[in-house]
């Protein structure tokens, strides 16, 4: 070593710039080596020197990475990986505090006592280390660097109130996850840091961070060492961590050296602690912003003396104690629990045998338990490489082909990618290791090639778990104002920037449902200010539109093709509705009044088309008195009036005020006042949306389906609902008003006092089964009394206009049984058959024979068949006990009967008239008296004066 050498330590809090200048003195000089605290600021470092002086003077060695250039002048290594002897110019070792870990102290503890540059050597880190330097290295120069920014504590904060460029810190997997789950819903996401990732997957997620996808990083303690990222602001999930053996509270310099990666350059930051971290006590929250921390007052040290004699005498060097109170023996590190249990393996024991085989042994040991199992299992793992080592002088191509090639497959959740990237990092570290493979620059290619690939699907798995690319992509342009661009396919779905954000339905706009919390008012904002363009084109071709292409629904929506633009509200007149628009607020006054505006214009024309009739008869000048006050009636009405809530008014119409108002179309039926060009189904739908908005209905009774005669009475229906629908209730069934009074006309002519039968055109127009229909007759004020009788058969025609002495000669001969087989089997229901001509003795064809009837024996008397038996009903005007309301619909009076229940047997000619008249009496009590209610008073008149 030259005596001009010289040790300087350069010490001071995070963000002095202590690593820059380390760089740039070692760059001033021939060659140098650094050392760094993890491989993932190793490989930052490296790719700096690279960028400067190119990539073939400089070599980066870590346990997993070997990039060894022939040239090579600068070695930025891993503290564990720098090599010992190679007496370049300058030498620098980093994060120094950590001679004071518990786990890896001990290995800094012997770059700081033995590791030096024949030039310049350096060690950088904390104040708290410079009294043990001062005290361990002769002819130390201190060099102090002051913090370019200030830090300030804020306290306690939750996780959706953190701000921007933040950083969460976690002390495990677990507790790093669920905080990264947590900021994707409220945030958009987080990238993802940890010290057991790649250099590959770190660099990868570290962009998402620096370039802005996401604003939150969440991360272990390895942020704290001499990571260089943009973080404004630091937060503490927990104050304490496991440290491998048990959970202890973080040191204050711990928290100072994590907290003090707020700010950057000359930008201030600040910490602070969120989740169930306690708050700070002011005296510490104090000495971390103050970088005052209490001095370090032992190192870790470990016996870098080492007996290769035999594994008992390795070991008992390893376990040497220190001389200096300063340093003391650490912990039993990894290296050293795995040498103990090889030593005690048989086969290890009888090959350690010569000083060549003990340090091979302690060379295999010395790979670090990545996979961290359990110590038997990497115990076993080291076995197997040490014996093949020691035997074959390599690890064998075939065994090490499959281990990896077992490990090399992508799919998988994160933690069984990172379990295989755990695996891989072991063979990794074999291939890195000289002369232990054949094909050293094959197996570290095919290494490095499975690494990279398992690292590109964490980081993509990473990526889709905890960050929303869409949220994150739009809470990135809305912070820097940037216009955004909307596009909208056929079927309404909306991206902006390429990512989906919801559906456009008419002019409003539905976000995403899968969206929730801040990313759901992210996509909102986002998206109606990029639509803006889109409501404005949209407005226009809606207000050029045809009003082909808009329909109301029968609940008063309003639709243009599939999208909902609007619905009806109640005006100051039933046919004057008022159009109300579904604009977005965001789409502004002028789109909200083009589309009000089209739809007014629509509706108002739909209902001069459809009320036209009515219309022209409001505004006929010649209608005067009381055919005015008529026809007001009935506009008011809608077209149609039940004619018992305007009986009074009807019987004050002369003959010329009726005819006026026929003119227009006007029917005055027996049931209803009606105009029947509006019955039309058209007319029907609009006004019953009318009649539901009039009357604040919450849910709108539908129209029945056209061209229905009779439809079930539905008794939940709203008052007035059938008149509206062009329908009178009856009984269970509601009929159609136009065939009503059809109907009516045909029982003019029916004895109604006396009774009568549905004839088959009362059944036809109606579309009725009788059963049906007696209901029907009930439901309009009949006694509906139902029988039984013969069915009359129809007579064969050809049979009735045969002559007379031809049915004579039928009538005297004899009996064909087989004729008489084929007319009992037609009865039947089955296809008849022709009998054969009448043989000497009788016999039946084979088709008769294949009939189940029974063989007919000649001279016994046949079975007679019983009459074939039909249900009739005789109807009778019964107007008592029976009240109409408002729309017409009428109930049976009280212990009337019900059709489908039998009344006796016999019908209207198995009965005396006597006794049915005494059972259902239709006649009025006194003979000048005629009821009122009855619809067919005229012809009640004529029979009372015929009596």
């Amino acid at each position: 070593m030259s005596g001009q050498s010289r040790t300087v330590a350069v010490l001071g809090p995070t963000n002095t710039g202590k690593t820059h200048y380390a760089i740039e003195r070692m760059l001033g000089y021939r060659t140098g080596i650094i050392g760094l605290p993890l491989r993932l600021l190793a490989r930052e470092v490296y790719e700096r020197i690279v960028a400067v002086r190119g990539p073939s003077v400089v070599a980066l060695v870590t346990g997993e990475e070997r990039i060894v250039p022939p040239r090579a002048q600068y070695w930025v290594c891993t503290v564990e990986a720098m090599p010992e002897g190679m007496g370049t110019d300058f030498v620098a070792v980093d994060e120094i505090q950590l001679c004071a870990d518990p786990e890896r102290g001990h290995v800094f503890t012997d770059r700081l006592l033995r590791m030096r540059g024949t030039l310049e050597t350096q060690f950088l880190g904390s104040h708290t280390m410079r009294g043990v330097i001062a005290e361990l290295v002769p002819g130390v120069e201190f060099l102090s660097r002051s913090r370019m920014s200030q830090l300030a504590y804020t306290g306690p904060r939750k996780v959706s109130r953190l701000p921007a460029r933040s950083a969460i810190v976690g002390f495990s997997v677990e507790n790093v996850y669920a905080i990264a789950e947590l900021i994707r819903r409220q945030k958009g996401g987080a990238a993802v840091v940890m010290g057991a990732l790649s250099p590959r997957t770190r660099n990868a997620q570290v962009e998402l961070y620096q370039n802005g996808d996401v604003d939150y990083l969440v991360a272990t303690d390895a942020i704290g060492m001499g990571l260089n990222l943009d973080i404004d602001h630091v937060a503490f999930s927990a104050l304490s961590k496991f440290d491998g053996r048990r959970m202890r509270a973080l040191f204050p310099h711990e928290l100072g050296q994590i907290a003090g990666r707020a700010g950057r350059g000359m930008r201030d930051g600040s910490f602070g602690v969120t989740g169930e971290a306690p708050d700070l006590e002011p005296d510490l929250a104090e000495a971390i912003t103050d970088h005052r921390f209490a001095p370090v007052r032992r190192l870790e040290w470990r016996n870098a003396r080492l007996a290769f004699g035999s594994a008992q005498a390795l070991i008992g060097s390893l376990e040497a104690r220190p001389e200096h109170t300063l340093l003391a023996r650490g912990r039993e590190a990894d290296d050293l629990a795995a040498l103990r249990a090889l030593a005690e393996v048989p086969e290890v024991r009888a090959r350690a045998t010569d000083a060549p085989a003990v340090r091979l042994l302690w060379d295999v040991c010395r790979i670090p338990d990545f996979r961290g199992i359990s110590g038997t299992e990497h115990a076993s793992l080291l076995e197997r490489i040490f014996c093949d080592l020691h035997e074959l002088g390599r690890v064998p191509d075939d065994w090490l082909a499959a281990q990896i090639r077992r490990i090399d497959r992508t799919d998988g959740d994160i933690d069984t990618l990172s379990k295989r990237l755990a695996h891989i990092r072991t063979w990794t570290y074999v291939a890195q290791r000289k002369g232990w493979v054949d094909d050293e620059t094959h197996w570290r290619a095919a290494t490095r090639a499975v690494e990279d690939r398992l690292s590109d699907a964490l980081h993509g798995a990473l990526t889709q778990r905890f960050v929303d690319r869409r949220t994150s992509v739009l809470m990135r342009r809305l912070k820097q104002k940037e216009a955004m661009v909307a596009e909208v396919n056929d079927q309404g779905a909306v991206s902006v920037e390429g990512e989906f954000v919801g559906r456009l339905e008419g002019f409003r706009f539905i976000r995403d449902k899968a969206a929730a919390g801040q990313e759901a008012r992210t996509l909102q904002q986002a998206s109606l200010a990029a639509l803006a363009p889109h409501f404005h084109l949209k407005a226009d071709q809606f207000y050029n539109a045809p009003d082909t292409m808009i329909d109301f629904t029968e609940q008063g929506g309003l639709m243009w093709g599939n999208e909902a633009v609007g619905k009806l509200a109640s005006g100051s007149d039933p046919l004057k509705p008022q159009a109300v628009a579904f604009v977005d607020d965001e789409a502004g006054p002028d789109v909200a009044t083009k589309v009000q505006r089209r739809l007014q214009h629509f509706i108002d024309r739909k209902v001069a088309t459809l009320f036209e009739p009515l219309l022209a008869m409001s505004r006929d000048e010649a209608l005067t008195g009381l055919a005015r006050g008529f026809g007001f009636r009935l506009v008011e009405a809608m077209g149609v009036l039940p004619r018992g809530d305007v009986a009074d008014e009807v019987k004050a119409l002369d003959q010329e005020a009726r005819g006026a108002l026929r003119k227009h179309g006007v029917r005055f039926g027996q049931f209803t006042v009606f105009l029947p060009a509006l019955l039309k189904p058209a007319p029907t739908r609009l006004r019953l949306v009318l009649w539901s908005l009039g009357n604040g209905l919450e849910t709108f009774p539908e129209a029945p389906p056209p061209g229905l005669v009779t439809v079930p009475a539905d008794t939940g229906a709203p008052q007035g609902y059938f008149a509206m629908a062009g329908y009178r209730a009856a009984g269970e069934r509601a009929i159609r008003i136009d065939m009503l009074e059809r109907l009516a006309d045909m029982l003019r002519s029916a004895d109604t006092r006396g009774g009568f039968e549905a004839t088959a055109d009362m059944l036809s127009i109606t579309g009725m089964t009788l059963e049906q229909f007696a209901g029907l007759m009930q439901g309009l004020g009949y006694r509906a009394e139902r029988g039984e009788r013969e069915k009359v058969k129809p007579v064969d025609k050809a049979v009735a206009e045969a002559p007379a002495d031809a049915a004579t000669a039928a009538e005297e001969a004899p009996a064909d049984p087989a004729a008489d087989a084929v007319e009992q089997i037609a009865d039947e229901g089955e296809a008849p058959v022709a009998a054969e001509p009448p043989q000497p003795e009788p016999e039946v064809t084979a088709d008769i024979a294949e009939t189940p009837e029974e063989e007919i024996v000649p001279g016994e008397t046949p079975e007679v068949v019983e009459p074939e038996i039909e249900v009739c009903y005789t109807f009778t005007w019964a107007p008592r006990g029976r009240k109409a309301g408002a729309d017409g619909r009428t109930r049976p009076r009280q212990g009337q009967g019900k059709p489908g229940k039998p009344r006796g047997k016999g019908g209207p000619k198995g009965k005396p008239r006597d006794e049915r008249a005494k059972s259902f009496s239709a006649k009025p009590e006194k003979k000048d008296r005629i009821d009122p209610d009855n619809p067919f008073a005229a012809a009640l008149m004529g029979l009372k004066d015929k009596s």
